[in-house]
């Protein structure tokens, strides 16, 4: 069964709920290739489109001198750094666990990522808003406008090839999960998903907020749209790196898997056979599509106390057979304890 993502929807928990191979016989309907290796292709793709995007803004910067596409060239800048952060991400949760991280190093996932979504805030955010404001207080002179045009329509067609890409990973897993996609990408456990997603849209829009800032200035000949372009990007960026940063925040705290997973997993433990009942159950995200169970159980038969611990360790190793299974602790349940119901 694998693991993810919350959304807080109640209802029947179908089996698609992030189920992967082995996890108590629920099947597989969680692709084993969504594992990290095409959130890492997403994430190249984006680190590719944004170098070549933030070359191309600051040559045109310098020749135009345009505000709005030096906050662009500093979102974009910012951006390819983010990447380098997501990739690290990546290749770093995906560590296999050892004595000092029984449970793996899936939370180093959401470690760089709020790393990733802090440089969004600062080189981003704040350095397009002092620009902004920089340039109200002492315009300076912008011409060859063609130029701009022509590196913003290029960059457009840069952002939307990753943001389509990173569209089409959240709807392959979105539809397996029963979501639409902004329902998935809010949700998901994948924090590099989420950023190249939300800084792919924040690219776009912000293109489009340059393009209107500098074709202002031509009509107009005043420095104000321009300026007000850039100070506009900057709090556009602010907003998405503040979203990213509790999102990331609310995962390395420990947050509760999706209510629908945590269903099918107590369905899943009441039909077998050794499970007479449960009473307590609780599922954390650890990682990208990644949990830990913790649980008390009352088991069938009336076995001794070391046949019970045997026995206990049988059906924690069945539940740790699935990769997004990082660790299963239980203990037997008290006599007073209420059964738990799916």
């Amino acid at each position: 069964m694998a693991a993810d993502d919350r959304d807080r929807a109640h209802g029947p928990a179908p089996t698609s709920v992030e189920v992967g191979p082995g996890l108590f016989g629920l099947g597989q309907a969680w692709p084993a290739r969504w594992a990290g290796s095409d959130s890492t292709l997403t994430v190249l793709i984006a680190l590719g489109a944004n170098l070549l995007v933030a070359v191309a803004k600051s040559a045109a910067t310098v020749i135009t001198g345009s505000a709005s596409l030096a906050a662009e060239a500093a979102h974009s800048w910012a951006d390819t750094g983010n990447e380098i952060f997501l990739v690290v991400a990546n290749r770093r949760s995906t560590r296999p666990p050892d004595q000092a991280h029984p449970l793996g190093h899936g939370r180093e996932a959401y470690v760089w990522s709020l790393f990733a979504a802090l440089g969004l805030f600062i080189a981003g955010g704040a350095v397009s808003i002092i620009h902004g404001v920089n340039e109200l207080r002492a315009p300076t002179p912008a011409d060859d406008f063609a130029v701009g045009y022509v590196v913003l329509a290029l960059s457009f067609a840069l952002e939307g090839t990753s943001l389509l890409r990173s569209v089409n990973q959240a709807n392959s897993e979105a539809q397996v999960l029963h979501r639409d996609l902004i329902q998935h990408v809010l949700a998901t456990s994948d924090p590099t998903l989420r950023a190249v997603f939300a800084e792919d849209v924040a690219a776009l829009i912000g293109l489009v907020v340059a393009a209107v800032g500098l074709s202002a200035r031509q009509l107009s000949g005043s420095a104000v749209p321009d300026a007000v372009g850039s100070i506009l990007i900057g709090l556009l960026l602010t907003v998405i790196a503040v979203q990213l940063i509790n999102r990331n925040r609310r995962f390395l705290v420990g947050e509760e898997a999706d209510p629908r997973l945590r269903v099918a997993v107590l369905r899943a433990l009441v039909e077998m056979p050794e499970v007479a009942r449960v009473t307590v159950l609780r599922l954390e995200v650890v990682g990208p599509r990644t949990i830990a169970i913790i649980g008390a159980v009352d088991l069938t038969g009336d076995d001794v106390e070391s046949h019970l611990a045997v026995r206990l360790r049988a059906l924690e190793d069945k539940m740790t057979a699935s990769p997004a299974v990082a660790g299963a602790v239980l203990t037997l349940s008290a006599p007073d304890e209420p059964s738990l119901r799916p």
